[in-house]
């Protein structure tokens, strides 16, 4: 539906969902091309496609046709034929559209890197990603249950869902942990509002 809003020479399923897959057969494990990365794009916000349905497409390309990496690249008004969606009077302002490009490469971050799935992730009533919080905090505001985190007993995982922490931070401190009980977060180079906000969802007891 919306790459025909796009394009009447382009058919979805055989210009672009095809080659995805053929590609996925030809470097899947033991094939010839195994060594080969794989990568692809979306062009976000040319059509009227919501996050919603993006996230959905971009775990699938990563759960089933083992993709290793996702970018995303804002529509930039003007590029475009003025019936197309993204030339509308709707479409999101040139700085919002950036945004939202950073919501969807934080939301491919947590789901490469932090374990998230795609139902991990927040959406509004339209079906997108806020532009005023990043979805990690947001899944943090929604689980209060998950919260405090106990920095000393925490595995992996569920240290990555504190707001703040990334994969270095945790790794800091685990490493830091295995040399005896933590009562701060001296040494993690955890700083400014990185280091508040993640006081805010650990305990140390």
């Amino acid at each position: 539906m919306h790459c025909r809003k796009l394009s009447k020479r382009k058919h979805f399923l055989e210009d672009i969902i095809r080659p995805l897959k053929l590609v996925a057969q030809l470097t899947a494990k033991g094939e010839r091309y195994a060594r080969v990365r794989t990568t692809t794009q979306f062009v976000v916000g040319a059509s009227d496609e919501t996050d919603s349905e993006i996230v959905r497409y971009l775990f699938g390309l990563y759960d089933r046709l083992h993709m290793n990496r996702v970018y995303f690249s804002a529509y930039q008004p003007g590029l475009g034929t003025r019936d197309i969606p993204g030339e509308t009077a709707g479409a999101l302002e040139p700085g919002n559209r950036l945004i939202r490009e950073h919501r969807l490469y934080q939301v491919d971050f947590l789901i490469r890197k932090y374990g998230f799935t795609a139902d991990d992730i927040a959406f509004d009533a339209q079906h997108n990603l806020s532009l005023a919080k990043d979805p990690k905090t947001l899944w943090a505001e929604r689980h209060p249950e998950f919260y405090p985190v106990p920095v000393n007993r925490a595995d992996r995982e569920a240290l990555l869902r504190v707001p703040g922490f990334g994969p270095l931070t945790v790794k800091r401190l685990l490493d830091q942990r295995r040399q005896g009980r933590l009562g701060n977060l001296h040494g993690l180079n955890l700083r400014g509002s990185r280091l508040q906000q993640a006081l805010g969802y650990i305990r140390f007891d």
